[in-house]
C-alpha cells in the first residue's frame, strides 16, 4: 500500500483519458476560438476563457446574494453575466432580461451616479454591519 501522502494513482485508462480530454479541448478551441496558429495560443485562450467564465460565475453567484444581503445586486449580476457572455451562449440573453431592470437613459446606458450610488451604499452598509459585528 503506498505512501497516502502521494495522491491517488493514475491508472493507464485515467492518463488516457485526460490526454483525449486535453486534445479535444485543443481541437474544439482551434475550430471555435480565435483561429489560434499555434498549441500555446491555444492553451493560452482556453486558460483565458476558463478564467472569465470562473470570474463571471463568482460575480454572478454574489450578485445573486446581494439581493438579498446589502450590496448593487442587480448591477453584479449585470457584471457577472457581462463575462460569462462572451463565452456561454445563454448568458447574453439572460443579460438583456437583467439590464431591463437596471435604471438606464433612452441609450440603454445605466448612469454613472446609479453605479457609484449603488457601491458606496454597499461599501458604508458593509463596513456598519462590519463595525457593529467586530468592533464595536
Amino acid at each position: 500500500m503506498g505512501d497516502p501522502h502521494d495522491g491517488p494513482a493514475d491508472g493507464p485508462g485515467e492518463e488516457r483519458f485526460r490526454e483525449r480530454l486535453r486534445e479535444a479541448a485543443i481541437e474544439a478551441e482551434f475550430e471555435s476560438g480565435v483561429r489560434e496558429e499555434t498549441e500555446e495560443q491555444a492553451r493560452a485562450h482556453i486558460a483565458l476563457r476558463l478564467a472569465r467564465i470562473t470570474g463571471g460565475s463568482v460575480l454572478l453567484v454574489a450578485g445573486v446574494a446581494m439581493l438579498a444581503l446589502p450590496g448593487p445586486g442587480w448591477l453584479t449580476i449585470a457584471l457577472g453575466l457581462g463575462l460569462l457572455a462572451q463565452d456561454v451562449p445563454w448568458a447574453e440573453r439572460t443579460l438583456e432580461r437583467v439590464r431591463r431592470r437596471l435604471p438606464a437613459d433612452a441609450e440603454g446606458n445605466v448612469n454613472k451616479g446609479v453605479i457609484w450610488g449603488s457601491l458606496a451604499v454597499a461599501a458604508v452598509v458593509t463596513g456598519s454591519s462590519l463595525w457593529w459585528t467586530f468592533l464595536r
